[in-house]
């Protein structure tokens, strides 16, 4: 899909989309309480899709009736060689890995072959040393294992996601568990967002220092309650306040754990000068902030290469598609440098690179400067409704 820009300013109201993060948190936890459970404020994106697939796949029953997911997980784990399709759900993937080990019999997982192209290596080196099977092609992940309670050691600079994994299967397995963090220990406001989605449900789930995750055992419980808004996806929308729109923005808990929640403050940086800014803590939010501040003065960004696997190498992408504007990024180690350059849209359409960030990045910049976005349906995983949602704020969208 194609979506022509006109140059335009945005005003009005809006919501914040649920969290993606959350959601994801939320649905497994309900699965692994044993419970009926309730979730409102649902926004079914492709990845939250995929992982209502999975929990399926896995025996949970679950119904759906407009942003309302009903699970009852009498039957959760009481499967026999299930296939989990994960569509291109890095989060999906990661969580249900473990999951998986822990049910002594095979396990396939199946998805875009780009999902499979990012990073699984510490699942691999896991079921290596386990002695557990790990078969890996370009659109596939079997695996079968008997994963036991215990102490594990992770290097807490890859993505958080495969220690949220290795939690719930922890808190599954029902035993004294401990993760031991080797830092440094990147992206620690994501396990934040997995123990405080947990406790809703009863686990007895703790972060007792900087590096230590201790598990217990725990009764757990039903849970029923709304997913909060995102920080995430609310950045886009915030985003255009910061060249000349005017959009009030709702459903956003002021309490989050979220680390996306510090963009409002980088913003504010950008806005105001060149800043330095860490995104090692809050990498979703590299393309906004690329985007804002080339639209700006520039800034510089550091801890950036986990950027590289993402649904795209989302700096290589963002450098691709400024390059047609302006001046593009530079790179240098573990960091990404936006130089002040003044934008112009010069015909030569803009590509999505079937990333879903990249593609409301740009649309933030064609805003200010017109011109043609191809890719535009990425939006399907994480925000479905966001070109609505800009056109009904009076964004001159074309799409076709």
């Amino acid at each position: 899909m194609t979506a022509t820009f006109k140059r335009c300013v945005l005003h009005g109201k809006a919501d914040a989309p649920p969290s993606k993060s959350m959601a994801h948190r939320y649905l497994i936890g309900a699965a692994l309480s044993g419970e009926k459970c309730i979730l409102s404020g649902v926004d079914y994106s492709e990845d939250i899709l995929a992982s209502i697939d999975c929990l399926r796949a896995l025996g949970a029953h679950i119904t759906t009736d407009e942003d309302i997911v009903t699970i009852d997980s009498s039957e959760f784990m009481k499967v026999e060689k299930p296939v989990l399709k994960c569509r291109e759900s890095g989060s999906t993937l990661r969580f249900f890995i473990p999951l998986a080990l822990c049910l002594g019999k095979e396990v396939t997982f199946l998805g875009s072959e780009r999902l499979f192209e990012r990073p699984l290596g510490i699942y691999e080196e896991l079921c290596h040393e386990k002695g557990f099977t790990f078969k890996k092609d370009k659109n596939s992940v079997t695996v079968c294992g008997n994963l036991q309670s215990g102490t594990y050691k992770i290097h807490g600079n890859i993505s958080s996601q495969f220690i949220t994994g290795l939690i719930f299967a922890l808190v599954y397995l029902g035993k004294d568990s401990c993760i031991e963090i080797i830092p440094p220990f990147e992206s620690a406001s994501y396990i934040n967002l997995t123990i405080s989605a947990l406790k809703s449900f009863g686990a007895d789930v703790e972060l007792t220092d900087k590096y230590t995750i201790v598990i217990k055992a725990s009764e757990m419980n039903g849970f029923s309650g709304k997913i909060e808004g995102d920080y995430s996806n609310a950045a886009f929308l915030d985003a255009f306040n910061h060249i000349g729109s005017q959009i009030e923005i709702g459903n956003l808990c002021p309490d989050s754990l979220q680390g996306d929640k510090v963009y409002g403050k980088y913003f504010e940086m950008i806005s105001d000068g060149t800043p330095t800014l860490d995104i090692s803590d809050c990498p979703d939010l590299g393309p906004v902030l690329f985007a804002l501040a080339a639209l700006k003065n520039g800034a510089v960004f550091t801890g950036t290469d986990r950027l590289k696997a993402k649904e795209s190498d989302r700096g290589a992408a963002m450098h691709a598609e400024l390059s047609k504007l302006g001046k593009g990024l530079v790179f240098g180690d573990n960091t990404i440098t936006v130089p002040k350059q003044s934008l112009e849209y010069r015909g030569i359409p803009i590509d999505g690179h079937n990333d879903h960030r990249i593609v409301m990045a740009m649309s933030v910049i064609l805003t200010k400067t017109g011109g043609v976005l191809n890719g535009t349906q990425a939006v399907r995983k994480s925000y479905p409704s966001f070109f609505e949602e800009i056109i009904r704020l009076g964004a001159e969208v074309e799409l076709s």
